[in-house]
């Protein structure tokens, strides 16, 4: 049985800093999407706020979270993301996954 594992994270950039959150996130998106065990991995911008980001993370299992941050790309991102933006993140247990 597969044991879903979700990530909601939500950003918001620092004054004069949201372009430089916005391709950052972006240049995650290709790289994050072709991991073995990623289902989904989906960027969004608030409507009323666009300096307000969410990234949306969908993996088959903690091994695949795991190998995500583990992954070049991800060490990239957490070198810079403190000085870019605020960020919540809350990693999730599927429950009731269809």
């Amino acid at each position: 049985m597969t044991q879903y594992v979700k990530t909601v994270a939500i950003f918001v950039a620092r004054p004069g800093k949201t372009e430089e959150l916005r391709d950052l996130l972006h240049g995650m998106l290709t790289p994050s999407r072709a991991e073995p065990g990623n289902l989904r991995y989906d960027l969004w911008r608030d409507q009323a706020d666009p300096s307000r980001f969410v990234l949306d993370e969908l993996y088959t299992n903690n091994t695949a979270v795991a190998a995500h941050r583990n992954s070049a790309h991800f060490q990239h991102y957490v070198s810079v993301i403190a000085d870019i933006a605020e960020r919540t993140a809350v990693t999730l247990d599927g429950m009731a996954v269809a």
